[in-house]
Order: structure tokens, then sequence, then C-alpha cells
């Protein structure tokens, strides 16, 4: 067995086995790849092609990691190494770094975050957690240089937001072809763990629904933000669309929705609903959905606009007496109240929710129809209006730390809908979720009084 199959899993031979001069990664959290980068530079050390190697990441427990992985490998390839610890490379600069020397002349430095550092420097470059380096910029001013003589180059990073120099500059670039020379790899968690790092952590071969137990657990207590940009390579931008138009398109179906004006008396599957409510300015809609097996199919969307709330409360009726209805959520802010609370009266609070439309609550909300979007379990109409209105929807983190959502200034301006069909999708969606069936009551039987009295006169 060799070096490579006893120790690395097959994206990090992927790696490893790509000698381009210039390489770059998007990756996961914790998925070994600056352990493997570890292994190739004491390679190429043993075999000489580069005289020495400059790493350097934004942590310093990082950095320690690597020359311990160093030092490992080293004994692996059977070439004599010293680990001297701490070493200053310019005093007047306060630059130091931790070093290895092997016998044959080469060395590996572990580099703290400082683009000086790289002045006057030759040799191999790897710049580790690129994205979050306090200055990545100046550090790939400062680290390119220290390449010009041929020598290869590599940065390794987990995501840090959508405008991030590593980002910007670099991979987006590459993806778009304006950026040529650069082999780029990609590993997110998924690929990890289908090609074994889950198998790997636990020593012994793992079933299918271990894996996805272990996903799950490391999803939890995360954004969906959070876990896509440290486990899936995905940037965040706080400024992009809440649901993209490529998130959207693979849910739409043209033929979804139920025609004609009225609900037909049989369905296949029961009926939830959610409703936005508005008077003037904005639309009123209702957004129902059909539940077959874990899937919401919208089978009816009635937008009104400028709708006097007496004929808002007729068609509202007409579903919530269908017999296949089961919930409904809807917007009780404002002038909703009234609304909501004579549905509630008229059906019962377990068929019926009023949801006020706070922070929190708009955000549960949001994220419950994204994850249902993510998860292909809801089916929606292919339909522009409809499209750019669910589209519109921003998340934005305000200066204090907080989550809104709101529309971008075009979608404001455009007259139909504001965001309306998005939170009448995402209240039908938490109808379904919040449903656990008809409330039931089973009597215990006749008491037998006549035991209660009995030796009693």
């Amino acid at each position: 067995m060799s070096h490579l199959d006893k120790y690395f899993l097959p994206y990090q031979q992927a790696w490893i086995n790509d000698r381009s001069r210039k390489k770059i990664m998007e990756k996961s959290r914790r998925t070994g790849i600056t352990h493997a980068q570890a292994y190739e530079d004491v390679r190429d050390c043993v075999e000489k092609t580069v005289p020495k190697v400059w790493f350097s990441s934004a942590d310093e427990s990082a950095a320690k990691e690597y020359i311990e992985d160093a030092g490992r490998f080293a004994k692996i390839f059977n070439v004599g190494a010293k680990k001297l610890g701490e070493v200053i490379l310019d005093e007047i600069k306060g630059i130091k770094a931790l070093q290895i020397d092997l016998d044959n002349g080469t060395k590996l430095h572990a580099l703290t975050s400082n683009p000086k550092a790289f002045r006057s420097k030759g040799g191999k470059v790897v710049l580790d957690e690129f994205a979050f380096h306090d200055d990545a910029k100046t550090m790939w001013k400062a680290a390119k240089p220290a390449i010009t003589w041929g020598f290869p180059v590599r940065i390794i990073s987990t995501h840090n937001g959508v405008n991030s120099y590593y980002n910007e500059w670099f991979i987006k670039r590459i993806k778009e072809g304006d950026l040529n020379g650069w082999s780029h790899h990609k590993v997110d968690i998924m690929k990890a763990l289908d090609q074994g790092l889950l198998d790997k952590i636990l020593r012994r071969e793992t079933t299918l629904a271990e894996r996805q137990a272990w996903l799950d657990s490391e999803r939890e207590d995360m954004t969906e933000e959070d876990f896509n940009e440290e486990y899936m390579c995905i940037p965040q931008d706080e400024k992009s669309a809440f649901l993209s138009y490529e998130m959207l398109a693979a849910v739409e179906d043209s033929s979804v929705l139920w025609i004609g004006d009225y609900l037909p008396e049989n369905s296949t599957g029961p009926l939830y609903l959610g409703k936005d409510i508005a008077r003037k300015e904005h639309l009123s809609v209702k957004w129902l959905y059909e539940k077959i097996g874990p899937i919401l199919f919208t089978r009816k969307i009635i937008v009104e606009q400028n709708m006097r709330f007496r004929h808002q409360q007729e068609t509202l009726y007409e579903i919530l007496r269908h017999p296949a209805f089961r919930r409904a959520c809807i917007d009780q802010t404002g002038i909703g109240m009234n609304l909501t609370e004579d549905a509630i009266i008229d059906f019962g609070q377990y068929r019926v929710e009023g949801i006020t439309f706070t922070g929190p609550a708009k955000e549960q909300l949001a994220y419950g129809l994204r994850t249902k979007i993510d998860k292909r379990e809801v089916v929606i109409p292919s339909d522009p209006a409809i499209r750019k209105d669910l589209h519109s929807v921003k998340k934005i983190v305000t200066p204090h730390g907080n989550i809104r959502f709101d529309q971008d200034s075009m979608s404001k301006k455009n007259t139909d809908g504001h965001g309306d069909r998005f939170w009448a999708a995402a209240l039908g969606v938490e109808a379904a979720k919040s449903y656990s069936g008809d409330v039931s009551v089973s009597s215990r039987g006749r008491r037998e009084t006549s035991r209660i009295l009995a030796g009693y006169e």
C-alpha cells in the first residue's frame, strides 16, 4: 500500500497528485486538506523540487498543526528532520516562524499572518485559510513575488463571505474564465463524506444512515447560511436574494396549479393555506398547498388588490370549508387581526392560526420555506411574476447583528408584488408543518357509580 492509499482519502489524494504550479482549494471545515498539504510540501522538499516552503495561516494553532504534520511525514519519507521550533526571521520587523530543516538542505516554515513575512523570500508559497487573513489582498501582493522563479503556490480556504478577496479575486474569476492558469479544487462536506471522511473519523466503515445522522448533528444550532459557508463551500451574501433563481427553477412546474376558479370537491391529499393580508398598497395573497407524501404542491394562488375585507373573507372561507382543508396560517399583523379573529371563531384555533410578523417570526417563516425548497419538497408554478416576487426578498443583517427580511429597492417600486407571494407561500409551509391532525376525544367508558356508593346508606 502506498503512502497515499494508507493515509489519505480520494479527494486528498487528488489534491496531492495535482502537480500544477498554481492550485486553489474551496473546502469545508475539518476535511484534512491542510494535513494533505503538509504531505505534499514534505514530498516536494524530499524530491528537492523546491528549496523552501513558506506556509502562512490566519490561525496560529493551524501553523503549529501544520509543522507537527510535516514532522511526522518526514519520518514516513525516511528523511532526517530537525524541528527548530520558533525562529526569528527578521528581528527588526519582529517576524517569526516555526521551522523544520530537512537533512537535504530544504526547509519548511510556518509563518504568522503578516504580509511583511514574505518580503525578500523565495520558494513555494502556501496560503492557508486565505479568506480569513486580516488583509488578504496585501498578503497576496507580498507573497506573489516569492514564486517568481517558477515555484508553486497553493491557496486553501473555507469561504468568508461573497465579497472576500479570496472569492472575488480568485474563485469567482476562475469560475468565470477570467483568471487562467489555476487548477481549481472544491471539497464540500458531502463530497468528503461520500469519499470516507466519517469512516476515517470513526475508524470503521459507516452506513448511509450513520453519515446522515452525523451530518444532521453538525448542522444543529447553525443557521443555513453558516452551515453552507462552513461546510458546503457556499459564501454568504447578505445582499443577494434569499431564494435564488436557480433554487426556484429547481422546484417549478408549469402544470402544478388546479385549472379554473373553483376548488375541486375531491383532492388526493390534505390542503394547507397561507394568507398574507393587504388592503390597498400591497397584494393580498392566498397560497394553497396540497400535501402528497412529503411534497407540498401549489394548487391555487389567489391574488387580490384593493379588495374589500368582506370579499377577502368570502374567498378565504370558501377554502376553509373545503372537506380536505386542514390548517391555515394567516398574517394577523395590523389590518389582518379582525379577519384572523373571525376565522378562528368560525373554524377553530386548531384549524386557523394567526401569526404576527415580528422579526423572529419572519425569520422562522422565511427559513421554513427555504428549507422545503432546498429539499425539493415544495412545487411552485412556473410563472415570471411569482418567480420575481419570491426572488425579491432579501436577508439583511443590521449593524447590530439583527436579521430582517426586506425587498430590494427595485422590487419595492414594482407594483406586481412586494414579497407578498413569498410570505403567503411561507405561511402555507408553516401551516403544513405545525398541523398534527384533527383533535379527537375518546371516552374512558361509563363510570360504575354504584361501586363508589357501596356500603353507604
